[in-house]
């Protein structure tokens, strides 16, 4: 079996380039039936000094009607649904919420944590006169922050995002140094009835590893997380269903006997095979 893919993105996307039509082509060559765009949308993206011309809009009108219409020419051999990943920040949490009822329109929506103190862990300004354990921590505190405050998604995304940027081979990141804040924020994410993601986009990214590593993902299905969609994060119509046999491998490990698939915001519960 091949998973159906929960996080791409395409052209709409401010970082992407890639064209709906070959990203269709791409998933139903890897044998996959179903996939979910999920397009960024991080509202009062902040002016990024690395970048300035950056801004995480989303035509909401344009890429919903052509999502939909594209779903309609596709069906039923291929079963498109129509995500978004919204980022968070402590500042725009109550007008994600207005926009998601005003909004509904999706399947399936990602949280993520892409902004941190109006600065991008992408960049290097984010690092700058702090250790890279503080970097962290503070990343970590925005994301116990959004999954306190916050309701109106689904699963939360890469949850230690950070690593693919922040990473640094001479200090290698320590899963049990940040175990406490992670307990926390999954205890939270479970209880508001939430999930997370097993993201691949690590594993092309130099990273080596998962979003979240094994020890988070073993943590999560320890406090009673069942809630997990699987997704590549790919930009690029190459890079989707990336690792998915290291994604099935480590549900298994972890204790994982299904996933979810999303639709109308209703998940269902699919059985790794």
């Amino acid at each position: 079996m091949f998973f159906p893919d929960y996080h791409l993105h395409s052209e709409f996307s401010e970082d992407s380039n890639a064209k709906l039509n070959d990203i269709i082509t791409s998933a139903k060559e890897k044998g996959m039936k179903s996939i979910c765009i999920t397009d960024h949308f991080d509202m009062d993206f902040p002016v990024i000094k690395e970048a300035p011309e950056m801004r995480f809009n989303l035509d909401i009108p344009d890429y919903i009607n052509t999502l939909i219409n594209l779903q309609q020419e596709l069906a039923p051999e291929f079963d498109l649904r129509i995500g978004i990943e919204l980022g968070t920040m402590p500042t725009t949490l109550n007008k994600l919420t207005k926009f998601v009822q005003e909004n509904p329109f999706f399947d399936f929506i990602i949280a993520s944590t892409h902004i941190v103190d109006n600065m991008d862990p992408y960049y290097p300004s984010y690092y700058e006169g702090r250790s890279l354990n503080d970097a962290y921590r503070r990343y970590f505190e925005d994301e116990l922050h959004a999954v306190t405050n916050f309701r109106s998604y689904d699963v939360y995304g890469h949850p230690d995002y950070i690593l693919r940027y922040g990473y640094d081979p001479k200090n290698p990141f320590e899963p049990k140094a940040f175990m406490d804040i992670f307990e926390e924020i999954f205890k939270q994410i479970i209880s508001k009835g939430k999930g997370i993601e097993i993201n691949t986009g690590g594993l092309y990214k130099d990273l080596n590893q998962t979003h979240p590593c094994k020890e988070y993902l073993k943590l999560y299905k320890e406090l009673g997380g069942e809630i997990i969609t699987i997704g590549s994060d790919a930009h690029s119509p190459d890079k989707i269903g990336y690792g998915f046999d290291i994604a099935r491998n480590l549900l298994h490990e972890c204790g994982f006997k299904y996933y979810c698939t999303f639709k109308d915001r209703k998940a269902t519960f699919e059985k790794i095979l």
